[in-house]
């Protein structure tokens, strides 16, 4: 035997036991690192986030756990966000997250499954089944929970209040349409209210649709209108495109659409978010589409010269572009970290908090006692259509590809709208787009 091997063996024992100390010592210290690092959440840059670090600084007085609200801007958010997932850990412990990230986050490993801890966190008979199944849940219908619900939003309608109620407006409209000039319920009554608006000699305009070609803004504007004449996605079984986003009332919904940019500003066939908000708030035109959180600020500059209603039904059938974002808390944080995370938004759902979140500017809730409430309703000029449209939400694919879907679907919409295609050949080429999407992924059946 070598005689060396004995002293080795001491002098390589003795190492183990000085780094094992030195990593215990360390594993200790960034325990101790995380216990003491603030909750950190990150969301787009308005004004909900706003608002949600105002509750965040109520927390902290009642919990002493300080929360952090992290802003980016909407260009580059989702971007960001999944970016930071490449690290581990990230920076954040909790996103908000648009509703059609959650079939990424959760087949990806980046958004920690709540299944077990949601119905222990909250009663979850109290939150809007429609936010619970697209906020919160993937796959559809599976009661498997990734997201518990921060802001929840739907598309509608602004109106000029004040050219509505003009006498001599009611009088003109009365003797042209044969009926009163009020907020439309169906889609054929909103179009006569846009024609009856547009005078370009007098610079004003019937209507501003979400048209933009940035991220999903087409395609909000645009699917609840195809919902409404009949058309459809696809099969969300089969994952069969064809015969559903180019059915007959599919091509009739993006032909009445494209129809309804005669009563549009000049570039309304490409308005985004903003561009439909300064369409209203600049005087030019009579209703514009747009989410509900956008509409505090519009009634800071235009007071009661506004008011609002439900995306209009086709027939019978109202369908609404569902907005907002849920809670997702990373699943490449510590343990100690994804505890905080859940005990800030646990006392964020509890129905008093959510009571003092309805106070902050779009702090729109998925509690449907509060929703319920007169308070709530009576509250805002927008409350209450907007409590009313959650009846009638529907989503986008939430599938991990769904931003290659969203992609072809902004293209081929647009296409119809500049022009460039017809409404049936544009639909023809996104069903197979769509397809050839699916079919990448492996989903199709």
């Amino acid at each position: 035997m070598n005689r060396l091997q004995p002293v080795c063996r001491i002098v390589c024992m003795a190492a183990m036991v000085v780094i094992l100390g030195l990593t215990g010592a360390c594993s200790r210290k960034d325990g101790a690192a995380d216990a003491d690092k603030p909750v950190t959440i990150w969301w787009a840059q308005w004004a909900p986030a706003d608002g949600l670090q105002q509750l965040a600084d109520e927390y902290q007085k009642e919990t002493g756990t300080p929360v952090k609200v992290h802003q980016i801007p909407w260009s580059n958010y989702q971007d960001k966000v999944f970016l930071e997932f490449g690290n581990s850990p990230t920076e954040f412990d909790i996103v908000v997250g648009d509703s059609q990230w959650i079939g990424r986050g959760a087949t990806k490993g980046l958004y920690l499954e709540l299944t077990d801890w949601l119905p222990q966190a909250v009663d979850v008979g109290t939150i809007h089944p429609r936010a619970l199944k697209y906020l919160c849940e993937f796959p559809t219908g599976s009661g498997k929970y990734f997201a518990a619900p921060c802001e929840t939003d739907a598309v509608g309608f602004a109106y000029r209040r004040d050219w509505f109620e003009d006498p001599q407006e009611r009088e003109a409209f009365k003797a042209e349409y044969g009926r009163e000039l009020v907020p439309p319920e169906t889609w054929e009554e909103f179009r006569d209210i846009a024609e009856f608006f547009t005078r370009p000699d007098e610079k004003r305009f019937g209507c501003a649709l979400l048209t933009g070609r940035g991220y999903d803004s087409l395609t909000m504007g645009f699917q609840q209108i195809m919902w409404a004449f009949g058309g459809n996605w696809g099969d969300p079984t089969t994952f069969t495109a064809d015969g559903h986003v180019n059915s007959p009332g599919a091509v009739k919904a993006l032909e009445f659409m494209k129809s309804l940019l005669a009563f549009a500003p000049k570039g309304g066939e490409n308005y985004d978010y903003g561009k439909t908000m300064e369409a209203f708030t600049n005087g030019s035109t009579a209703m514009v589409m747009d989410y509900f959180a956008f509409y505090p600020s519009m009634m800071e500059q235009m007071g009661d010269k506004a008011g609002f209603f439900m995306v209009p039904m086709e027939g019978d059938v109202r369908v609404i572009s569902l907005g907002g974002q849920g809670f997702s808390i990373s699943a490449k944080i510590p343990s100690i970290r994804r505890q905080k995370a859940k005990d800030f938004i646990a006392w964020f759902l509890k129905t008093e908090n959510q009571k003092k979140w309805i106070t902050k500017p779009a702090g729109f809730t998925a509690n449907t006692d509060v929703l319920k409430s007169p308070e709530f309703r009576s509250a805002t000029p927008y409350n209450a259509p907007f409590a009313d449209s959650l009846e009638f939400l529907r989503d986008f694919w939430n599938v991990p590809a769904y931003n290659e879907l969203l992609a072809e679907a902004q293209k081929y919409v647009g296409e119809a709208l500049d022009g460039a295609r017809t409404p049936q050949d544009a639909l023809n080429e996104l069903a197979k787009a769509h397809e050839r999407v699916f079919a990448a992924e492996g989903l199709r059946k």
